[in-house]
């Protein structure tokens, strides 16, 4: 055990760079997954049928072909047109189309799922269809759409570890390292298990205030400030 230590010591380094490269991985690709995602599930219910098709188009593709063969595509053919792109970037890219298809259906029927009399009732406020959405429909959609989303989140930054094929330094490739110094297998793939939860489970704390937060907002849920009370000085409230 003390020489699968030491091995993990002499890794260290190697491993938070690898920690850094997925999250930027995962950062990256979120926020590139959300912003298509957002303006796919949206325009999947334009009444433009040119627009609302295309982006069914999208979503189909993107969904119906493998992440690792939109990699390879990417990084492998296109070069062969001209455009070469980093690695990282590649990655980044790659995980935000995938998962950005995915996300497009989450918004999509999270808006489907705002009740037809918020939406009337916009319409006899005369806002406009941009503000409707925006100021009206969208704050209800966001706190249904939040766990899915969140869900998305955690799968996108398992999916990155798909990105050592392109020889990609992330978590998987220092734990592949790890595995071919120590030839424990147990050991190796523990720490990166490891790694990879406790990154997820920041995720999901992040995702579990986002939803109190907009949930407080709509009025459906306690205020923020009293989720960070504890437990005894809440009762205390209530006895007093």
């Amino acid at each position: 055990m003390s020489d699968n230590l030491d091995a993990l010591a002499t890794v260290l380094p190697r491993l938070l760079d690898g920690i850094l490269v997925t999250l930027q991985l995962t950062v990256g690709g979120s926020v590139l997954a959300f912003l298509l995602a957002a303006i796919l599930g949206i325009t999947a219910r334009h009444h433009n049928v040119v627009a609302r098709g295309a982006a069914r188009v999208f979503v189909e593709f993107f969904r119906g072909t493998s992440l690792l063969v939109q990699l390879f595509w990417l990084f492998y053919v296109l070069p062969l047109f001209g455009i070469e792109l980093s690695s990282l970037f590649t990655g980044i890219l790659a995980l935000g189309l995938n998962y950005g298809a995915y996300g497009a259906e989450v918004v999509r029927g999270a808006l489907n799922s705002v009740p037809k009399g918020q939406w009337e009732a916009s319409v006899a406020l005369s806002l406009s269809p941009r503000r409707r959405l925006f100021r009206i429909v969208w704050p209800q959609a966001w706190a249904i759409m939040i766990p899915s989303l969140s869900n998305l989140g955690i799968m996108l930054l398992k999916g990155s570890a798909v990105a050592v094929v392109i020889v990609l330094h992330d978590i998987t490739f220092v734990t592949n390292q790890l595995r071919q110094m120590t030839n424990d297998t147990f050991f190796s793939y523990g720490v990166g298990m490891v790694v990879y939860f406790l990154i997820a489970y920041v995720l999901v704390l992040v995702a579990n205030l986002a939803e109190a937060r907009a949930k407080s907002r709509l009025g459906i849920g306690p205020p923020l400030r009293n989720i960070f009370r504890p437990r005894a000085a809440k009762a205390g409230v209530v006895n007093s």
